[in-house]
C-alpha cells in the first residue's frame, strides 16, 4: 500500500503535533472558521470588565473605602484636620490632612500613654527619607496620607495619633484608637484546585483589595497561551480579563517551580468585583486550576500601603533588572536592586522590605555540606557573634531540600539544647524564618527567605529597623550530622563592621559574579600522627589546622577546636591489653563556660558530641 504511514490514532510521525487541552467529553461541534472565532472572543473580553463590574452588587465595598472609619481629628492648632481609618493591622490613613506647617518639629506621633505625651514615637512620613532622622512635617492641604506604624508595631499597640510638637511638647491635635477596634485584615483561601498542568500551591492569600499572594506555585509552563485569569460565574470561562504576572507583564506564563508571587488586580478591578482567580488559557479555553473568591471579605483597602516584591525578587529575572556579567567577572548596577559583598568571592546579600516583612537573598559560594550564615550582630557598631540573631541557610542532602533556619548565638560553641550556636527551635523559641526559594547552579548556592521585621521573641529575635542602619554579620561553614551549624574557619566570617539600612533602595556594592570566580584548589594534608607505647599522655586543646588539618584527616567538620595529645593534632593512640597509662587533660573545669569546657572521653564514634546527645542516644 501507498502513501504516508501513521501511529494508531492517523497522525504521522514525523509531523509536529500541536498542544492541546486534555478533555473527558466528546466535541459536538467543530468550528473551522478561526477569523470568526477570533473576533467573537475579542468581543466577548471587550465585554467582560463591564459585566465584572455589573456583577456580585450585595458583595461589592463602597465606592470610598480607605478601611476602619476611626473618626476626625480633633484640632486644638495649626489648622490641623483630616478623618482617620484603620487599613489593616499596622496602617493608619488620613483623608483630607490639613496643616499650616509652621511648627518647627511637629511629626505624626502615636503612643500608649493615657494621652498624647513625650513618651510617644514617630511615624515617619513620608516613609522613605534621607537622613538619619524623618523630616518634620511641612504643610498640607486636603493630603491623603499613607501611615505605617514603624518596628513591627500593630494599631492594638497605640491608643492616640496625634500631631505633636516634639521641641515644645505641644499637642495640636489627636484621635484616640477605640479599645478593641477589629481592623480589616488580608483573608486566607484554599490552594489552586489541581486540573491540568502541574498546576499547584499552598493557600493564596488576599493581602488586599487588589492584590493576591500566591505561594509554592507549581506550573509546567506548558500552555500556549495561558494567564492568570479574573471573572464571574460558577466556573471560570472566556468571559474573564487577565491579570498582569508578578513582574508586571501580560505576556503568557511561564513555568513556576515552588516560587512565592504577589499579582495585582488592573485598572479599577477589587477582589468585590470578582468571583475566582484561576490559571487560563485564552486559545483553548481550557481552566488548569481556580480558587473561588468568598462574598464576606472584610479585607485592607488598596491604598497603596502594600508593597509587593520588585521584579529583580522572582526567577528569572527580567532582562531590565537582572544583573549582567561584564568584564574581568564584574556585574553592571541593575536598577532598585539592593547587594552587598559580606565575604569576597564567597557571599553576598539581596533585600527588600515588603511590608512588614524583610526579604533576604543570600548567594554563596559553597558546597553542599556548607551553611551560609547572615543576620544582625549582637553589638551594633561591630561584628560580634555572641548575642548575634543569624538565619543559616543550606541544602539539606539527607531531606533533600533547601533550608533556612533562625538562630541564636549565646556562646562560641556547639549548641547543648541551652547555650551555643542554637537553633531557635533547640532552645524554646520558634523558626520565625520563611523560607522562599532555593537554587545551586555554577558552584553557588542560593536561599531566599523573608521574616517579619519585628516578632514576638523578644530574647531570640532583633528587630530589623526601617528607620537607620544596623550592624549585620556573616560566616560560611560546615554542617555537623545533625544539619546543624558547625565552627567556620577564622577567615570566613566577617571581620569589619558592615552596616546596612534595610529600608534602603538601589544600595548595591556587589562587584563580583560568584559563579565567575575560580574555585582555588586546597593545601596538602598533613600525614596522620601516630603516639605509640608512651604510658603518660597529656590532652590539650588548640586549633584545627583549616584546611590541611582535622577536617580532611577525619572527614568530619570540626567546631574550630580540637585535641591535640603530646602536642599533637588528634594522633592515632596504640595502646597494649594489662598496661597502665596516665591521661592529663587540660580541657577546662566550669561546666557554666560551654565554650571553655571540653570533657575528654573515650568512644567508638568517629564524630563525637556527647555533650549533644539526648539521655536515650547517650544510652
Amino acid at each position: 500500500m501507498h502513501g504516508r504511514t501513521s501511529n494508531h490514532d492517523g497522525r504521522s510521525p514525523n509531523r509536529p503535533q500541536l498542544w492541546r487541552p486534555q478533555t473527558t467529553t466528546t466535541p459536538t461541534t467543530t468550528i473551522t472558521n478561526v477569523a470568526q472565532t477570533r473576533a467573537r472572543d475579542i468581543v466577548l473580553v471587550g465585554l467582560a470588565m463591564a459585566l465584572l463590574l455589573a456583577a456580585n452588587v450585595e458583595s461589592k465595598a463602597p465606592d470610598h473605602y480607605y478601611g476602619r472609619e476611626i473618626g476626625r481629628i480633633n484640632s486644638f492648632g495649626h489648622g490641623v484636620q483630616g478623618r482617620v481609618y484603620a487599613v489593616d493591622e499596622s496602617t493608619l490613613f488620613v483623608k483630607g490632612f490639613a496643616y499650616d506647617g509652621s511648627a518647627p518639629d511637629a511629626f505624626f506621633w502615636v503612643g500608649n500613654s493615657p494621652r498624647p505625651s513625650p513618651e510617644g514615637y514617630i511615624i515617619p512620613y513620608p516613609e522613605e527619607y534621607t537622613g538619619r532622622e524623618p523630616p518634620a512635617l511641612g504643610a498640607h492641604e486636603n493630603s491623603d496620607i499613607i501611615l505605617k506604624l514603624p518596628m513591627g508595631k500593630r494599631i492594638r499597640d497605640i491608643r492616640w495619633l496625634s500631631v505633636w510638637c516634639r521641641r515644645f511638647t505641644v499637642d495640636f491635635g489627636e484621635i484616640f484608637i477605640p479599645p478593641g477596634l477589629e481592623v480589616p485584615k488580608p483573608r486566607v483561601l484554599p490552594e489552586f484546585k489541581r486540573l491540568a498542568h502541574g498546576l499547584r500551591s499552598s493557600n493564596i492569600s488576599i493581602l488586599d483589595a487588589k492584590t493576591f499572594y500566591i505561594p509554592n506555585l507549581h506550573y509546567d509552563g506548558a500552555g500556549p497561551d495561558a494567564y492568570f485569569w479574573v471573572g464571574n460565574g460558577s466556573e471560570p470561562n472566556i468571559m474573564g480579563i487577565k491579570v498582569p504576572n508578578e513582574i508586571g507583564s501580560l505576556e503568557p506564563l511561564r513555568g513556576y517551580q515552588g516560587e512565592d508571587i504577589e499579582i495585582q488586580l488592573p485598572g479599577n478591578l477589587t477582589m468585590y468585583d470578582i468571583d475566582w482567580l484561576a490559571v487560563w488559557c485564552v486559545e483553548y479555553r481550557h481552566n488548569f486550576g481556580h480558587v473561588y473568591i468568598p462574598k464576606d471579605l472584610d479585607i485592607p483597602p488598596a491604598l497603596g500601603q502594600t508593597k509587593i516584591a520588585p521584579p529583580w525578587w522572582y526567577k528569572p529575572t527580567t532582562s531590565s533588572t537582572v544583573p549582567t556579567v561584564i568584564a574581568h567577572g564584574t556585574t553592571s548596577k541593575p536598577k532598585d536592586v539592593n547587594c552587598r559583598e559580606l565575604l569576597p568571592g564567597k557571599m553576598n546579600v539581596k533585600w527588600a522590605i515588603v511590608g512588614e516583612y524583610v526579604e533576604i537573598e543570600l548567594n554563596g559560594r559553597i558546597s553542599e555540606d556548607q551553611y551560609m550564615a547572615f543576620g544582625i550582630s549582637g553589638k551594633n557598631g561591630q561584628p560580634m557573634m555572641i548575642g548575634s540573631d543569624v538565619v543559616v541557610a543550606f541544602y539539606d542532602k539527607k531531606q533533600r531540600r533547601f533550608r533556612a533556619e533562625d538562630y541564636y548565638i549565646s556562646a562560641l560553641s556547639q549548641c547543648d539544647g541551652k547555650h551555643g550556636v542554637c537553633p531557635d527551635e533547640r532552645i524554646g523559641g520558634k523558626n520565625d524564618v520563611e523560607f522562599v526559594f532555593g537554587d545551586r547552579s555554577h558552584g553557588v548556592t542560593t536561599v531566599k527567605y523573608r521574616r517579619l521585621l519585628q516578632t514576638n521573641e523578644p530574647i531570640n529575635d532583633q528587630a530589623y529597623p526601617s528607620d537607620r542602619q544596623i550592624s549585620v554579620i556573616a560566616a560560611v561553614g560546615p554542617l555537623n550530622s545533625q544539619e546543624e551549624a558547625n565552627a567556620h574557619n577564622f577567615r570566613d566570617v566577617t571581620a569589619d563592621d558592615i552596616q546596612i539600612n534595610f529600608s534602603s533602595k538601589d544600595d548595591h556594592t556587589c562587584k563580583d559574579a560568584l559563579d565567575s570566580i575560580r574555585q582555588e584548589g586546597g593545601p596538602d594534608v598533613w600525614p596522620t600522627r601516630v603516639i605509640n607505647g608512651e604510658r603518660n599522655i597529656t590532652a590539650k586543646i588548640g586549633p584545627t589546622g583549616g584546611k590541611r588539618g582535622y577536617t580532611p584527616l577525619t572527614g568530619h567538620p570540626s567546631w574550630g577546636i580540637a585535641w591535640y595529645l603530646n602536642d599533637l593534632l588528634i594522633p592515632e593512640v596504640y595502646v597494649e591489653r594489662g598496661q597502665t597509662y596516665t591521661f592529663l587533660i587540660e580541657g577546662g573545669d566550669d561546666s557554666t563556660q560551654p565554650a571553655k569546657y571540653h570533657p575528654f572521653y573515650i568512644t567508638d564514634s568517629s564524630e563525637g558530641g556527647y555533650g549533644q546527645l539526648t539521655d536515650g542516644q547517650r544510652r
